[in-house]
């Protein structure tokens, strides 16, 4: 195999590692991401950054974490001097594609009103321009390449490229049966009145009871976003394959799916039962110490004042089920979708020099402790993802490893698997090449951050997250609430019994925090490079 394979890297929107077969799901049906997996090796402790799209998409990119990126919520795009290691490896020689959801600028043009941050103090209002700490805002038509807006008032309307290294760019950006970008175009061309087909408004029946923030659409399977993807892909590797260039190829295929709406069409609806989904063990536990969040979800969800929009919410039992059922029927159709893809990759004879890698953004609460989706929240089922990585060239036959990894390794795994150094300020590790010599990393565990919007995260102020995850433990502060959690996930997998404030643990929370200070030292910024010394 060449020292510069291919990489078809997969990548999917808010899916939990758990909702993968391979990763011991027994209902969801993935068996062609659990082939990737027969012949690749999985890791089973990969954390994100940070459980949110655009920050954790950025550190995918950079290789760097929320703190070092400046991308610490939804709403901040990645700036465009921000080096990428698909940069990297365009500098290389490689062709380069970004092909559906990117999510490294804003999808919507909506302003970020003052309320959202802490109050300024006193005095009068600086000059215009001069009010954030840099000069150049993450701003104007260089920032508004994924604005679904502008994609909806004209499908054909192309962006400046390379997009953060990405060659081609062909856009499926938001959710459900509201994806626009480049799929704008395409949907149009196929359908004389997309509009028709979109949103609640225009659903087919449904039978059963309403559940928040899905229903039954009436795009077709053949016209959703995941075959849009699939198209795309396979159209790319066609052409690829057509040239006569030896150029090696890096592609970002990326779905927007099972993030919600819960919404998968035609036969993927009822694909599952929700009677026979079973309920998240912590569903009704009685949590030890839980976040006063939870409290408020609580309140909103008996007040039936729930704000059922893109932050977590509290959930009915049958509320569930169904998202959980229907979430697994987006789940199938990418896994239908990604069978495809690699049978196209092996048709052209590509698939004995491409390393295939699957992985997703994020995960969901889906039910855990009794909450759906994400922002603020740092349970498992949210930050633990699937990564699984087959490479022809290897014989890791279904492999699986326990290595502490994350989404901050993946560029540098990549970049070292097409045998080229990390750029100055990356952080991280080749994961895979350490899996298989058994060596520890330099690492004392993985660092989260987040921080939080009120209109994101349905918060009532400004919220910053931090955690740290070991093998063992899971700590999490939540600053403006001056609240700790701490769980023993050996003893406590479902994270019901907090021991922040248990003296019992105190010996154990004292060396934890203090593993955690010592691992974010690490983490602070390199980058950029002295020039001269004084």
């Amino acid at each position: 195999m060449s020292e510069r394979p291919n990489f078809l890297y997969i990548i999917t929107d808010q899916q939990r590692a758990d909702h993968v077969g391979s990763y011991g799901n027994k209902i969801v049906q993935t068996p062609n991401i659990d082939a990737i997996a027969g012949r690749g090796l999985s890791f089973d402790k990969f954390y994100v950054a940070s459980p949110l799209c655009m920050t954790n998409r950025a550190t995918l990119a950079t290789g760097r974490m929320p703190t070092n990126t400046g991308v610490m919520t939804n709403g901040h795009p990645l700036p465009l001097e921000a080096n990428t290691f698909i940069e990297a490896l365009r500098g290389d020689g490689y062709k380069t594609a970004l092909l559906g959801k990117s999510h490294l600028q804003n999808m919507l043009a909506l302003e970020i009103e003052d309320f959202n941050y802490p109050p300024k103090q006193g005095g009068r209002p600086l000059a215009e321009g001069l009010g954030d700490s840099w000069l150049i805002p993450r701003s104007g038509t260089a920032y508004e390449a994924e604005r679904n807006d502008l994609w909806f008032a004209n499908p054909d309307r192309e962006i400046k490229t390379p997009y953060y290294g990405f060659e081609t760019v062909r856009f499926a950006n938001a959710h459900g049966d509201r994806v626009a970008g480049h799929y704008t175009a395409w949907l149009r061309d196929r359908h004389p009145d997309p509009d028709s087909l979109k949103g609640p408004d225009n659903a087919l029946p449904a039978d059963g009871e309403p559940v928040p923030l899905s229903w039954r659409t009436k795009v077709p399977e053949e016209l959703w976003s995941t075959s849009y993807v699939e198209e795309i892909t396979t159209q790319y590797l066609d052409d690829h394959a057509a040239s006569d260039t030896d150029q090696p190829f890096f592609i970002h295929c990326s779905f927007p799916d099972p993030h919600h709406p819960f919404s998968p069409p035609g036969k993927y609806w009822d694909m599952y039962d929700a009677a026979d989904i079973p309920l998240p063990n912590s569903f009704n536990a009685n949590h030890v110490d839980p976040p006063p969040f939870n409290d408020i979800l609580r309140q909103e969800f008996m007040n039936d004042e729930r704000n059922l929009r893109v932050a977590a919410y509290m959930a009915s039992e049958e509320e569930v089920r169904t998202s959980i059922a229907r979430t697994y029927g987006m789940i199938s159709f990418v896994d239908d979708a990604v069978g495809r893809i690699l049978a196209k990759l092996e048709a052209l004879g590509l698939a004995e020099n491409t390393v295939v890698i699957f992985n997703s953004d994020h995960g969901d609460v889906m039910g855990d402790h009794g909450i759906m989706l994400k922002h603020c929240y740092h349970y498992e089922g949210l930050i633990r993802v699937p990564f699984i990585w087959a490479d022809p060239d290897a014989n890791d036959n279904g492999a699986r490893t326990d290595l502490l990894s994350g989404t901050l390794d993946i560029g540098r795994t990549i970049l070292s698997r097409a045998g080229l150094q990390p750029y100055h300020g990356m952080q991280g590790f080749d994961v895979v090449a350490a899996a298989r010599s058994g060596e520890d990393l330099p690492r004392l565990g993985m660092v989260l951050e987040e921080d939080e919007l009120p209109y994101n995260g349905n918060c009532p102020q400004f919220t910053r997250t931090r955690s740290f995850v070991t093998g063992r433990w899971r700590l999490t502060y939540w600053l403006e609430d001056q609240f700790g959690e701490l769980y023993d996930r050996n003893e406590d997998p479902e994270e019901i019994n907090n021991l922040w404030n248990n003296p019992a643990a105190a010996g154990d929370k004292a060396e934890i925090l203090e593993m955690m200070m010592r691992e974010r030292i690490a983490l602070e910024d390199m980058s950029p490079r002295a020039i001269y010394c004084a």
